[in-house]
């Protein structure tokens, strides 16, 4: 394998955070897996790689005539895409407030004109965006036009972290035949992942990372049998686990109902555009639901009518907790009874306030960072920091965590106010393999215990708790 570049210092630094590099790193030309759990230090690395190089600390060497060109994929980098920026969450579904919002076309500019753009387009349905503000693309649509703007830049090295949530099963299967296609042409490709059965088949070089440390690296020398070590090596290290006896009591009935919600034949558009029509489904009290359907079919809107998020809930028919909506409640008596967390949710979430505020705030009905918390309430937050194994983050800044560690606490703070309804959209995103078998197990022992009602969204069968025995599919349109 030809060297890329070496990783030569023993330690490794960015932003106040350090890498253990125990012995000299070869990183190959080709396809590299940098593998490890949520927090250990995959993220650092990732940008140490990409931006890191002018540190004096940081020696890192390459055989080539000058530094390899490095583009680095977050899903956060959606805000940063020609300027782009929603000032809040609700934004996107404010017809008004988003006349200034740009377009794909807008924001892809010339290089729709490129013939790379056509054909990646194409790869991943991408065609029909065109036209669509960035804000009303899906999660898994955004995820695929920020893999498209880096690929037409063509570096010579790819850094992806986590690239493969969000995408259904298609889209993951294309993923990976334009990746192989990618690593033929020349760039190379370094993905950051915590699931070892994303580990491609064609996988260069496996890299291990626990507890801010470098491990020996796995090189593919013997095809799938060396792909084989990598996936077992990955699942050894996923080792976490937690209590269910110390899941917080809840400490209130769930308010009486029958109907937690119905959608009876529920339009919405935006301009001509038409995502959602003649939509129809009731959910009673305790029942747990799955909710399913491809990339941009509208699963993420639909729940935004039920959260009381979206303006065109009153021009629909719509039962919450067996009141029409429109019939005088407010959005607070509704967000008050449901617990909500989602990829949109994520992506707009940027408290300035420690891990332990941002979860008591759970018991709040607003996202942000909106007053002080009181002690009974940071004491509740501790309990639930406990169960996760996150009390040693908990006076951390929220916003200095990973991105896996930020959707763990978010998940915290949805379950802190035991609500009559959870609405759980992609709630494992960015979680590794060890975290999200933990969370669907909290999950499946509250529905059994305290008898919400649940609605569970995901991409991936496997993920859905056994606790959900009905299920709701969109189409797409």
């Amino acid at each position: 394998m030809k060297e890329l570049f070496t990783l030569c210092s023993p330690m490794l630094t960015w932003r106040m955070q350090k890498i253990a590099v125990p012995a000299r790193v070869v990183i190959p030309e080709g396809v590299t897996v940098v593998f490890g759990p949520n927090g250990a230090g995959k993220s650092t690395l990732g940008n140490i790689i990409a931006k890191g190089w002018n540190i004096t600390t940081n020696r890192i060497t390459t055989s080539l005539e000058q530094k390899p060109s490095v583009k680095m994929i977050e899903f956060g980098d959606i805000h940063s895409l020609a300027g782009f920026h929603t000032e809040y969450y609700q934004q996107r579904l404010e017809a008004t407030m988003n006349d200034d919002v740009p377009s794909v076309g807008d924001l892809l500019g010339a290089r729709m004109a490129m013939p790379r753009w056509s054909e990646l387009a194409s790869h991943f349905s991408l065609e029909h965006t065109v036209e669509k503000k960035v804000n009303y693309l899906s999660s898994g649509e955004l995820r695929k036009l920020l893999l498209v703007n880096a690929l037409l830049d063509a570096p010579e090295l790819l850094v992806l972290d986590n690239p493969y949530i969000g995408l259904d099963a298609v889209s993951r299967d294309v993923f990976n035949d334009t990746l192989r296609e990618v690593a033929c042409e020349g760039t190379s490709v370094m993905l950051l992942l915590c699931n070892p059965v994303e580990i491609p088949d064609f996988t260069d070089m496996f890299l291990p990372i626990d507890c801010m440390g470098l491990g020996n690296p796995i090189y593919a020398q013997n095809g799938c049998d060396d792909v084989t070590a990598m996936r077992e090596t990955a699942w050894s290290m996923m080792d976490y686990a937690v209590d269910l006896s110390a899941i917080p009591l809840r400490r209130m009935e769930v308010t009486p109902h029958d109907i937690t919600f119905a959608l009876r034949d529920c339009r919405v558009a935006y301009g001509s555009t038409v995502v959602l029509d003649h939509v129809d489904w009731t959910v009673r009290r305790g029942e747990c639901w799955s909710l399913s359907g491809p990339n941009g079919s509208g699963k993420s809107l639909l729940l935004s009518l039920i959260f009381a998020d979206n303006p065109q809930a009153y021009s629909n028919d719509i039962t919450i907790f067996d009141k029409r909506r429109g019939s005088g409640e407010s959005i607070w008596d509704i967000k008050r009874r449901i617990g909500y967390v989602s990829p949109e949710m994520h992506l707009y979430f940027r408290s300035g306030g420690t891990v332990a505020e941002v979860v008591a705030q759970g018991l709040r009905d607003t996202i942000g960072n909106f007053g002080s918390v009181s002690a009974a309430a940071r004491e509740e937050a501790m309990r639930w920091l406990r169960l996760f194994h996150l009390e040693g983050v908990a006076d951390m800044p929220y916003r200095n965590l990973s991105a896996g560690m930020q959707r763990l606490v978010l998940i915290a703070r949805t379950f802190i106010k035991h609500p009559d309804l959870l609405i759980f959209d992609e709630p494992l995103h960015g979680l590794d393999a060890a975290r999200k078998r933990a969370v669907r197990a909290v999950v499946n022992e509250i529905a059994r215990r305290d008898s919400p009602t649940l609605v569970y969204v995901t991409h991936y069968l496997p993920e859905v708790p056994e606790s959900v025995t009905r299920r709701f599919t969109l189409q797409g349109r």
